[in-house]
């Protein structure tokens, strides 16, 4: 299922890997792979990983597109791999979560990190929190082993249950002795359904820090400006809402009913377009 054009010539490259489908409030982890993909210097697609035969096509469709103004050309789903260079070589790896066969897609995805000589590999992605907007966005990792976590720093170590192919990928590159590590950035969870623009700065940060790589976020700036302030209008709005944001902000916010107002306050920024 993997077809690759031709294979890259790497340095001991980073591997950043996002999959959509499973937890990813604000949209953190796509929209910041790719913007990392966006900036790589001699940026180039060389390869993709079929998933048309791994997923429920009711719920990942494929997509359409006219090639000269009449014909038609349908794009079906894969994994994406880009490969440039940001102060050091980087992967790029997206795309939809397969429904299917977990074990072989994640050996699969190993393999290639194996065959690019992967120094490190990155997963991205947001989590809904109860936080608030008007804060630096924290961002938790999980980790492969013992020796990365002490590298990387905040953990989050409060979770145990179901979990998505992403963190499955993790856990195999760890086991093939690739150090790997998850982001997560801390979404508040009232507005989590909205692309956020300082969590996907803050994953991009923390990639950079850890990896040691090259990256202009200056663009966000202006992004992160309009976010917070669409959001303060929102919560001006609503009473309710406001009373939400004080008391997350003061930590007692254990008897607010947050699920009901989140649903307002993303009713209002879609509104706002």
């Amino acid at each position: 299922m993997l077809d690759v054009e031709t294979w890259p010539t790497l340095r001991a490259p980073v591997l950043v890997v996002t999959l959509t489908g499973w937890v990813d409030a604000g949209e953190a982890g796509t929209l910041a792979a790719t913007m990392l993909a966006s900036q790589l210097e001699g940026a180039r697609v060389f390869g993709h990983y079929a998933l048309a035969d791994l997923v429920d096509l009711q719920q990942t469709r494929p997509t359409v597109e006219l090639v000269d103004g009449t014909t038609r050309h349908v794009e079906w789903p894969a994994i994406t791999f880009t490969a440039g260079r940001a102060g050091r070589d980087v992967v790029v790896a997206t795309g939809p979560e397969p429904s299917l066969a977990w074990r072989s897609f994640a050996g699969d995805l190993v393999d290639v990190a194996r065959r690019l000589d992967v120094a490190q590999a990155f997963t991205l992605g947001g989590m809904p929190a109860v936080v608030s907007h008007r804060r630096p966005v924290s961002v938790l990792a999980t980790a492969s082993a013992h020796s990365v976590a002490q590298e990387v720093g905040a953990m989050r170590g409060d979770y145990q249950g179901p979990t998505g192919a992403q963190t499955v990928v993790q856990f195999e590159l760890g086991r093939a002795g690739i150090p790997a590590v998850g982001l997560w950035a801390q979404v508040p969870h009232y507005v989590s359904g909205n692309p956020s623009p300082p969590a996907v700065r803050a994953l991009l940060e923390r990639v950079r820090e850890v990896a040691g790589l090259r990256l202009d976020l200056s663009d966000l700036d202006e992004e992160i400006d309009a976010y917070t302030a669409k959001v303060d209008e929102g919560v001006a709005e609503r009473p309710d809402v406001a009373e939400l944001v004080r008391a997350i902000e003061d930590q007692t916010a254990q008897d607010v009913d947050g699920d009901a107002i989140a649903a307002e306050i993303e009713r209002f920024l879609r509104d706002q377009g």
